[in-house]
């Protein structure tokens, strides 16, 4: 097989010669370059943050926002689905960081608070989760940052 020199966004890679039209190429693929964006993301967030994970701190962070909610509107409010939240919860609870009980008016519900300890932690790291957000769009500039951010809020 022949290879010929393509242009695909910023690199230059090889590409295989082609009797249909233009061959795939992975580093084009929204896919492939989220994740790449999504790694870059995580390493400052791990950085920042180093003894929550993301989903953790979303959690806390949402608890914060919200106050006491049932274990179920938490997952959906973070973007995580029951079983995730579940483990989330459960893991945070371990650290004493939230506090669940059953729903006086349904004992099917759980609800989740903050602990004392928790509230403590979120809020102690409210300034880095906004660096973290800088940072991570620090490449683009005020005007991208905005542009990129709605066209992220159209793809969800």
């Amino acid at each position: 097989m022949r290879f010929k020199r393509k242009r695909y966004g910023q690199r230059l890679m090889l590409a295989p010669k082609s009797k249909t039209s233009t061959p795939y190429a992975l580093a084009s693929q929204v896919g492939f370059i989220l994740r790449r964006a999504t790694q870059r993301h995580l390493t400052i967030f791990s950085e920042r943050i180093s003894d929550l994970t993301p989903t953790q701190f979303a959690a806390l962070a949402m608890l914060n926002q919200l106050g006491p909610v049932s274990q179920n509107e938490l997952g959906r409010r973070t973007a995580m689905d029951g079983a995730t939240i579940k483990g989330v919860i459960d893991r945070l609870r371990k650290r004493d960081l939230v506090s669940s009980a059953p729903d006086p008016s349904d004992q099917r519900r759980i609800i989740v608070s903050l602990s004392p300890t928790g509230l403590d932690m979120v809020e102690g790291y409210i300034n880095n989760a906004e660096a973290i957000t800088a940072d991570t769009l620090a490449p683009l500039s005020e005007k991208e940052q905005k542009t990129f951010l709605e066209l992220l809020w159209k793809l969800t």
